[in-house]
């Protein structure tokens, strides 16, 4: 799966899950660090946005739609220490025109989620 050139710039990789689902990683590093040891919010928040296009890229399985966001709403629900991040989406509704697709970003536990989006999708066909 190929990523916006935005990922690249976080250093984002595709690691799928037991159902080929797309899980994306951030490794902690300087290019993402905020306050010492923890995560700059403006990472997490990217990640978030672009594990929601990999998820709904995956539900579409069809290169030919442009994905345009819409909206953004974006939940911080604690601090991202100096560890790997992990993102992963999951599309609510996938209509015609319109995606609505939600993610949720974890270190240590995906239970236990340092931040959540909910995204709405134009899909130019």
């Amino acid at each position: 799966m190929k990523l916006p050139p935005y990922a690249q710039l976080l250093g984002l990789r595709v690691e799928p899950d037991a159902d080929g689902a797309p899980i994306l990683v951030m490794p902690f590093g300087d290019a993402v660090m905020g306050r010492p040891g923890f995560v700059h919010g403006g990472a997490i928040g990217g990640l978030v946005e672009m594990a929601a296009v990999a998820a709904l890229r995956h539900a579409l399985a069809d290169e030919g739609v442009s994905v345009k966001p819409i909206n953004l709403t974006t939940d911080f629900m604690r601090g991202g220490r100096d560890a790997d991040t992990r993102a992963a989406g999951h599309v609510v509704r996938l209509g015609t025109r319109i995606a609505n697709v939600e993610a949720f970003a974890w270190q240590d536990d995906c239970h236990r989620p340092i931040a959540a989006a909910r995204i709405n999708f134009l899909l130019v066909r």
